[in-house]
């Protein structure tokens, strides 16, 4: 992190308008590294953890290339025929354990990764679930995302990305996207001696940003429990309870 950065984040860090000691966050870093290989996606992970430490909130960083993740939208594939193991249950539990969400990844060919995907496709597997309230389970979760590459398509992986976890029911702040590109063709990547990508002002600001939108965000939807359960409940729709819908006072 560079010194301007650092006086940046101590200034504001110094004086938060709330507390934020009680929030989890989980970034899933979707390299296609496995560790210890350099991850580069991870040096930008590191801008955005140290900001949300120094608000004394507890982030964790797992790299889903790590485990062992079938294709499919079972809960558990190991329990088909097809797989006989399957670690997604054990990384949904982190993610049940969170209130904010990072999805990061590396760009290629202009996309996302296949281990976003591979992420992506099983957090939708579970999304027949609800929450306590009878909402899909992910209402009043926080999701935001993290790209580095150096190649184009950063707005086109978090427009995807972002939508995808919006679908799912997560609420997603403004500026929820950050993230990091080389020169375009081979060259340095994000954490290569003189790519200059960790001084980048352009991306540390965005960063910073992301991280303090997904503060307050957080912090408003835990104080007051999340989002209503009103008029998004599907057993209550499946009983005929249709929020208003088909009310002539709701036409008007």
């Amino acid at each position: 992190m560079s010194k301007q950065l650092n006086q940046i984040t101590e200034k504001q860090c110094s004086n938060p308008p709330a507390t934020y000691k009680d929030l989890k966050v989980l970034f899933l870093n979707c390299t296609l590294n496995r560790t210890p290989v350099l991850s580069h996606t991870e040096g930008l992970i590191g801008v955005a953890q140290r900001v949300f430490e120094a608000n004394g909130v507890e982030t964790k960083v797992i790299r889903p290339v790590d485990y062992v993740l079938p294709a499919g939208l079972g809960l558990d594939m190991s329990k088909t025929p097809e797989w006989d193991r399957d670690d997604w249950p054990t990384l949904q539990k982190e993610v049940d354990a969170c209130d904010i969400l990072i999805l990061c990844t590396s760009v290629w060919l202009g996309e996302k990764s296949s281990v976003c995907n591979r992420v992506l496709e099983r957090m939708y597997g579970y999304t027949h679930q609800f929450n306590k309230k009878g909402q899909y389970r992910d209402y009043g979760k926080v999701g935001a995302t993290l790209i580095t590459g150096n190649e184009d398509g950063v707005k086109h992986c978090a427009m995807n990305i972002l939508f995808s976890l919006s679908h799912i029911g997560y609420t997603i702040p403004p500026q929820a996207d950050a993230g990091w590109m080389g020169e375009a063709g081979p060259g340095p990547s994000y954490r290569d001696e003189g790519s200059g990508g960790s001084e980048n002002d352009f991306t540390n600001r965005n960063t910073t940003f992301l991280v303090w939108n997904c503060l307050h965000l957080a912090r408003m939807l835990k104080d007051q429990g999340g989002i209503p359960a009103h008029g998004n409940q599907p057993d209550e729709w499946a009983a005929g309870c249709k929020a208003g819908f088909d009310s002539p006072e709701h036409k008007r």
